[in-house]
């Protein structure tokens, strides 16, 4: 058995964050990953993927983009080099292609079993991210046989992962989910020939560019994304709210529903159920629509009223805002019949969840909510003292999730961990 202070699981942007603060922390650790640095995004993302979030706001510790290109938006290749280069330059003392299959409580802290050794740690991190496998509804057990199914990251049992459109039969194809990934998705398989249908439930919708610059630099500067977890009235809604309806390209290009519907892709409301081979689809379509353009007013006459006043000289001479042009969304039908042969595949953009896979040794709620949810405050996992979560959505901070959330989380969870090592006796 080996033996270490902290033991961080998972080296992706979030992992590595965590170890970097640890080192200056003089915190001995290990960082435990199940393939090599950066793997999901080596192996788990379809290929013409691109961060939603401009270079130059992919941030880690003592790191940031080098690049010449900081308005770009990085391909899954270029993120996972990315993070792999600072492992190297933080000479992360990452532990690759240890798959995590335990974690046990002991009185003292924890015994983390992989299928190579077993580690015996005071405190653990846990850092396999809140994104890590498909998040596929039971409606799809209903689906006539026949359709293919995929989902937009990874694979889950018998379905496989999406990786572009050559990999789809001919024929219509069914996207389930308006965020980033469904969109994206949605517009790419349209211009590959195939007619598309896009379910629409709750969405975020946003421009991809306001007043001369990326939509995030506006969340960036007005400090939108600094919102803290303490701070906000509805924490668990803001955990659970889709991602935003954004995707990276080089042209900077706004894909929304209107852009959408004018492609020509038949936008129907969300999928209620599946009933005798035929979907079920929600009424709603409208009022989520509305909502969501709600939604985007609220968010574009927040980002004036900064530039008038906290932010005007650093918006001084860019052009005046535009009012958001509503979403023209035509009747849609109710039902879809999926034994007409008219649709082939489904894919399945219904969003991801966290993959705690060796989560039976810590017991049961109230460590873990429903869907593998794990219950905390701010990362730090108060039933089960000496364990940590990071990289879940909205965990201290809106940008949680992001690449530049992982700096001020991680240092946060740290700052507590090293506060809990002093209380039970010391660094170690």
């Amino acid at each position: 058995m080996l033996e270490v202070t902290t033991v961080v699981i998972g080296a992706g942007h979030s992992g590595l964050a965590v170890s970097r603060h640890l080192a200056e922390r003089g915190v001995d650790h290990v960082v435990l990953e199940r393939g090599e640095v950066a793997s999901t995004w080596r192996f788990q993302r379809w290929d013409s993927l691109r961060l939603l979030t401009p270079n130059w706001l992919s941030r880690l510790p003592g790191y940031a983009y080098r690049g010449d290109d900081p308005d770009g938006y990085m391909s899954a290749p270029q993120v996972a080099a990315f993070i792999e280069a600072y492992a190297k330059e933080t000479a992360a003392p990452v532990r690759a292609n240890a798959t995590v299959t335990a974690v046990r409580r002991v009185d003292d802290g924890y015994l983390v079993e992989t299928d190579q050794e077993t580690w015996r740690a005071r405190t653990v991190v846990v850092a396999a991210g809140g994104a890590s496998v498909p998040s596929v509804p039971d409606v799809r057990h209903g689906v006539p046989d026949g359709i293919e199914h995929r989902a937009p990251a990874g694979s889950t049992g018998d379905m496989p992962g999406y990786r572009n459109p050559a990999d789809l039969p001919d024929g219509g194809v069914l996207v389930v989910g308006p965020s980033a990934s469904g969109i994206q998705i949605a517009q790419e398989v349209h211009a590959s020939g195939r007619p598309v249908t896009l379910a629409v439930g709750e969405h975020v919708r946003m421009p991809r560019a306001y007043r001369g610059h990326d939509v995030l630099w506006w969340m960036d500067a007005t400090g939108l994304f600094d919102d803290r977890y303490d701070e906000i009235p509805d924490l668990l809604r803001a955990r659970v709210l889709p991602s935003m309806q954004l995707i990276g390209s080089p042209e900077r290009a706004t894909i929304d529903l209107n852009s959408l519907t004018g492609a020509g892709v038949r936008l129907v409301g969300r999928l209620a159920g599946v009933r005798d081979g035929v979907a079920q689809l929600s009424g709603s379509l409208t009022n989520v629509r509305t909502l969501a353009d709600l939604k985007l007013k609220r968010l574009l006459k927040g980002f004036d009223e900064w530039a008038a006043t906290a932010g005007a000289e650093r918006t001084a001479g860019l052009p005046a805002g535009e009012p958001a042009v509503p979403t023209a969304v035509p009747a849609a039908p109710l039902e879809l019949d999926l034994r007409s042969g008219e649709i082939r595949t489904i894919i399945w953009a219904t969003g991801l969840q966290p993959a705690f896979a060796f989560r039976s040794g810590l017991g049961a709620p109230p460590v873990f909510a429903r869907k593998a949810r794990v219950r905390h405050e701010g990362g730090v996992v108060t039933a089960s003292p000496g364990l940590y979560v990071i990289g879940l959505p909205f965990l201290r901070r809106r940008k949680s999730s992001l690449i530049d959330g992982a700096g001020p989380d991680a240092a946060d969870v740290v700052a507590h961990l090293v506060g809990h090592l002093a209380v039970a006796g010391g660094r170690g």
